[in-house]
């Protein structure tokens, strides 16, 4: 068995992104894309694929040291994963192939006017596992 970590995203660059964003979807698409996604999960879990999830609310503050004594210095000049991740799940399955088939259909969640969305997700393997590609 082999953990991936699906990073799902609040906004994309426009050419990766061909679906209205959330916060502009009425309060019923947005509940029927909440219903897909722990309908998902519950299926996961059936077949013991699912480890978690978690939904991410887009507030949030970059924090890094600035020496002892001294207090951390928040918000930098990058991007913030505050604007960029809007939830992840961990699977566990048997292989590349089989992430890669969750993840597909993780993208197809419904957005507006309950259309698959399509969007990108990251599938991350944990560190120590290598996805192996076969053709």
């Amino acid at each position: 068995m082999a953990r991936y970590l699906m990073l799902k995203h609040y906004k994309m660059a426009p050419e990766y992104m061909d679906y209205t964003p959330m916060d502009q979807w009425t309060p019923a698409e947005v509940d029927a894309h909440v219903k897909y996604m722990n309908d998902f999960a519950e299926r996961l879990k059936e077949t013991g694929e699912f480890v978690d999830s978690q939904a991410l609310s887009p507030e949030g503050t970059f924090v890094r040291s600035d020496g002892k004594g001294r207090p951390p210095v928040t918000d930098g000049p990058f991007p913030e994963t505050k604007d960029l991740i809007a939830g992840w799940m961990v699977i566990d399955v048997d292989d590349y192939d089989r992430a890669l088939e969750l993840a597909g259909e993780l993208s197809a969640a419904p957005g507006a006017g309950g259309e698959p969305i399509r969007e990108w997700l990251e599938l991350r393997p944990f560190l120590g596992e290598s996805p192996v590609v076969t053709e």
